[in-house]
Parts: C-alpha cells; sequence; structure tokens
C-alpha cells in the first residue's frame, strides 16, 4: 500500500510539472494569430508609373514621353507636367543639377508675396543692393537711393529681371539679403526641392548655386497660386511709378513668347512665367500655358542663345512652344470624375440608423490624358482605396478614402472619397462592441488560460498533499490516544 501511495504521489508531481512548462508558452500562441487577422486597407496604385506600354522613348535614354511624336529638345534638361493630376507628360534630366540663372527670381518674388502685406510699402535703395550686381547685368535702371514700392520691385524683378530690385526685396523682407537667402532655402525644402541649393537672391551665376527642371516647377506651382504673382508674370509692359530720382517709366518682359502678338515666334497660349540666362546656365525658360481646360508647366535648362528655326530668339523659347504644343495636341482634358458622384458604398457598424455608406468624389478631378485613350476603360476599374466597414459616428465630408484612376500603369489622378451622409452612433451597440472585443481580446484568452492552470494546479496540490496532510493528522492524534501518559492526565 505504501508503494502505491508513493507512485499516486509522483505521478500528480508529474502532472502537475507537465501543465506548467505546457502553460509558459500559451500567451504567445494566442498572440501570433492576432497579426494574421490585421487586413490592410490599402491597395497597390501602381506608384511606379514608368511603364513602357505607355511611354515613349526617343533615341536619348534619358527622355520619358507618355505619348509618341515628342519634339526632339536643344535643351539639356526639361519638363512638362500637367498640374491637375501631376502627371509628367515629358521629361529629360529633371532631376539633374543644373544653374538657374534668374529662375531664381521666381522664389524671390514668391517669398516677397508671402511676407509683405502691403504691396505699396516704400523700399530705399541702398549701395549695398549694388554691391553683387554687375554692371552689364540685366537692371531696371534703379539708383542708389531712390524709393520705390514693393508692387514696382516685383514687376522689375519679373519683366526686365532686374537683378538690383532682387536685392532690394531680399534686404526688405529678410532684414539682409543673407538672412533672405536662408529663406529661400527653407522655403524650397518645405516645398519638396530636393536638388536646389541658393546661394543669392537674382541667379547671377556661383557654383553652389544650383536647382533642377523639378525643383524649379515645384516652386513655379507654388507661386502661381498667387494672384498677383500671375499677373506679374503674363503683363508684356508695366509703367513704373513715379518716384524721387525717376519720372514714370516703362519696362519690359523678356520672355519673347509674350512679347509681341504678332512675331512669328509668339505662343499665345503662354501665359508666363520667367527667363534665364547667364553663360554657365545657358538659356532657360520656366513656362506656364493654358489651352481650354488644360493647363500645363513646363520647364527647360541649359538652351542655346539661338534658335534653329528663328535665330532672333533662344533655344528655350522655342522649345517651350514645341512642347506646349505637342502636350495639347496629344492630350486632352477630360473630366474624370465630378464632385458628388457616387464612388462606393461600405458597411456601417455601431448604427441603428443604417448598415451602409456611401462614399462620393470631394471635388471634381480633371486630368490630360491622350487622345486615343478609351476614357471608359480608364474610368471602369479604378483602384479604390477605402475600409470595407467603418464605425459610427460618421459626419459628412469625413475623408473616408480615394480612388485613383490609371490605365497600364499611369496614373491620370486621385480625388479623395467623402462620406456622403451623417451616421449617428448607438451607445448600446457602442458598449456591447467593446464587451464582445474584450472577450475576444488575447489579454481575455490569457486570463483565461492562466485561471485554468491554477485552478488545475490548486486541485492537484490538494489532492497529492492535502491527504497526507490529513492521513499525518489522523496518524498524530492516534498516537495521542495510544499514549498512557496523555490517558491518565485526560483522566485527572
Amino acid at each position: 500500500m505504501k508503494n502505491n501511495m508513493l507512485w499516486n504521489r509522483f505521478t500528480a508531481l508529474a502532472l502537475c510539472v507537465v501543465l506548467l512548462f505546457a502553460a509558459v508558452p500559451l500567451p504567445q500562441a494566442f498572440a501570433a494569430p492576432e497579426d494574421e487577422d490585421i487586413v490592410s486597407d490599402t491597395s497597390d496604385t501602381g506608384e511606379d508609373t514608368e511603364s513602357t506600354d505607355t511611354t515613349s522613348q526617343t533615341d536619348n535614354a534619358n527622355v520619358i514621353a507618355a505619348a509618341s511624336g515628342a519634339p526632339t529638345l536643344n535643351a539639356e534638361a526639361a519638363l512638362l507636367i500637367s498640374p491637375d493630376s501631376g502627371m509628367v507628360l515629358y521629361e529629360k534630366n529633371a532631376d539633374e543639377r543644373r544653374y538657374p540663372a534668374s529662375t531664381t527670381k521666381i522664389m524671390t518674388a514668391l517669398l516677397t508675396l508671402e511676407n509683405v502685406t502691403d504691396l505699396n510699402e516704400i523700399v530705399t535703395a541702398q549701395a549695398s543692393d549694388f554691391e553683387n550686381v554687375t554692371a552689364d547685368s540685366s537692371n531696371a535702371g534703379i539708383k542708389e537711393g531712390e524709393q520705390v514700392p514693393v508692387i514696382d520691385l516685383l514687376y522689375a524683378l519679373m519683366l526686365p529681371s532686374a537683378n538690383e530690385a532682387a536685392y532690394m526685396l531680399a534686404r526688405h523682407v529678410g532684414g539682409t539679403w543673407e538672412n533672405f537667402v536662408d529663406m529661400m532655402n527653407e522655403r524650397a525644402a518645405e516645398l519638396g526641392c530636393t536638388g536646389t541649393h541658393f546661394s543669392n537672391p537674382c541667379g547671377l551665376h556661383e557654383d553652389d548655386h544650383y536647382s533642377t527642371a523639378r525643383d524649379l516647377y515645384k516652386i513655379a506651382y507654388e507661386a502661381m497660386k498667387d494672384e498677383t504673382f500671375a499677373n506679374i508674370v503674363n503683363t508684356v509692359q508695366y509703367r513704373m511709378s513715379k518716384t524721387n530720382m525717376h519720372e514714370e517709366r516703362i519696362i519690359y518682359t523678356t520672355n519673347m513668347l509674350i512679347f509681341s502678338s504678332y512675331a512669328a515666334y509668339a505662343y499665345p497660349y503662354c501665359q508666363g512665367i520667367k527667363t534665364g540666362h547667364t553663360s554657365q546656365a545657358g538659356n532657360c525658360f520656366v513656362g506656364y500655358a493654358e489651352y481650354g481646360d488644360a493647363k500645363l508647366y513646363s520647364v527647360v535648362m541649359g538652351c542655346d542663345d539661338q534658335s534653329t528655326e528663328y535665330p532672333e530668339i533662344a533655344a528655350s523659347f522655342t522649345d517651350t512652344s514645341a512642347l506646349c504644343k505637342w502636350g495639347f495636341d496629344n492630350f486632352i482634358s477630360k473630366t474624370l470624375v465630378k464632385q458628388g458622384d457616387t464612388i462606393k458604398q461600405i458597411q456601417v457598424d455601431l448604427s441603428t440608423d443604417t448598415d451602409k455608406l456611401v462614399l462620393t468624389a470631394k471635388n471634381d478631378l480633371v486630368s490630360l490624358v491622350p487622345k486615343n485613350l478609351d476614357i471608359e476603360a480608364l474610368t471602369q476599374n479604378p483602384v479604390i482605396t477605402a475600409p470595407e466597414s467603418v464605425d459610427a459616428p460618421i459626419k459628412a465630408g469625413d475623408v473616408i478614402g480615394s480612388v485613383t484612376y490609371s490605365y497600364n500603369g499611369m496614373d491620370y489622378g486621385t480625388v479623395e472619397l467623402v462620406a456622403l451622409s451623417d451616421v449617428e452612433m448607438s451607445p448600446v451597440l457602442y458598449y456591447a462592441d467593446k464587451l464582445s472585443n474584450f472577450f475576444q481580446s488575447t489579454v481575455f484568452k490569457v486570463i483565461l488560460i492562466v485561471l485554468a492552470v491554477f485552478v488545475v494546479l490548486y486541485i492537484l496540490f490538494n489532492l497529492t498533499f492535502g491527504g497526507m496532510r490529513r492521513r499525518k493528522q489522523r496518524k498524530n492524534l492516534r498516537s495521542r490516544y495510544e499514549n498512557s501518559n496523555y490517558q491518565r492526565r485526560r483522566r485527572r
């Protein structure tokens, strides 16, 4: 019988040890599947939009065009882009660092308009404004001590490309032109420019003063949001007001595409923006054109002084008009989706009002698309990035997702999806959901497992050691009764 007792104790202890070791990895085992249950709400929208099926490349491997028949350019670097969709129609060395010359002044004008509220403020020309301006560089004839309104300085900056105006504005806005250059570089970084560094506010050559075609587009795009800037760069001539040193005088633009509508090389759809030239940079031009609803930005850098077709103007102008003409000829402006169009329905949880939510386009999406592209094929299967369900409460206009229209790997635009209507939350369903989630959570499962292990261990412990303790107590009690001295003491 003694052997039987020992065997039962040994078996119980062994079972306890096995259960303890088995319980150790249980929290990990229940935690792992939770990661597998997470479903991403985002879809692969094919951010890499370069595709051999939708791009035609010229003999130059650095050139990428989104349609056939792209012009051969004189420019060393170029970019043509549709601002409505951000679609690049043409690019050549667009991220190559090059000297920007006076296209730098776009940033100077942008910072001035962002920091000066009264454009009629007077700025007095100081000697320091002329220290870094060479005598043969472009100017507006401003003299030391002359008092000029900010608005006139902006026109002088952007039309005849006056370098003294750049330094006057830089000092007026930044305190010193050096501080202003720091502001230029900070603003460029804010706009996402990764290949740009400014060393002066006018663009005269310095080895560490550079930009890229893509960065110049970003700066110009931001500047064109300002109505004053857009009006200035589309102006052929401007009458500067009378000053303490000058009578009224007329200044003219250096943009030959708009200078004379009668010239053979004029481009009637051009509405700016800025020319630039140094011997190191060659001829540069940042352009903007509109044709109907379609808009295009162009940048060309490193062009020759003479165009092959029109030797009297720089190749930067003919390159720009050729790019824009090609863009408008081969692409057409189409409304892919209208504001309020229903795009998708998704499930709504925690509400008794409805179980469905309609998602609509937040705004119109207008994009340039190739003229030979089947619009139905483009809009038939858009890539929708939205969750399958959302929890109430929801307000009308809340952004829930987005829809991207693409074809053969080329993105033609993205628009946000918003809730069509309000959906109220049910408090009862909310707390029931919280309770349900808790009972299904890993924490709750671990708590149950730990409690179960302790209960089993407690039972086994009692079975093993409780019986031994009770038997020992009974044995001790019998021994006390059998002891004669104990019995005599009890009789007394």
